[in-house]
């Protein structure tokens, strides 16, 4: 297993679903409430644990026939239009665009442009999609 630092963007850091769990807010080590977390997130395929939103729902990712769901058939699937909806209008992020990114541009490009994203405009540490903040100097980048 690759061993991340805070700044790094990497492959195994981007879920099934397209979400980038280096910028997710468990990842940082918060919950959506601002408490500090007991155990930080490693990220989904790291944890290799069944995604809330998409993998319990999708037998091809369960049984691990694809890895991406931009790979499936049935792309994008009511579930993750559902997820992406609720990213779209909380987050100002889809998962969709991210997948259709990578698959249009790979994995390379993609997470070169989500560190220019979702870069801090103070200290250039990654900031939380979630918020805005940036947990390395606690800056607050409203305008990302």
């Amino acid at each position: 297993m690759v061993e991340l630092t805070m700044k790094d963007m990497h492959e195994t850091l981007i879920t099934p679903c397209g979400m980038n769990c280096r910028i997710c807010i468990g990842f940082f080590g918060y919950t959506m409430s601002g408490k500090k977390r007991k155990m930080k997130c490693v990220g989904c395929k790291p944890s290799d644990k069944s995604c809330a939103f998409i993998k319990k729902f999708c037998k091809k990712l369960t049984n691990k026939e694809i890895d991406y769901c931009h790979k499936c058939t049935d792309f994008p699937c009511k579930q993750l239009q559902k997820l992406d909806k609720r990213y779209r209008e909380k987050y100002n992020m889809s998962m969709i665009e991210n997948l259709e990114y990578i698959k249009k541009n790979g994995m390379k490009k993609f997470l070169q442009a989500q560190e220019e994203k979702y870069k801090c405009l103070k200290c250039q540490a990654i900031i939380c999609v979630h918020n805005g903040i940036c947990y390395s100097c606690d800056d607050l980048n409203k305008n990302k």
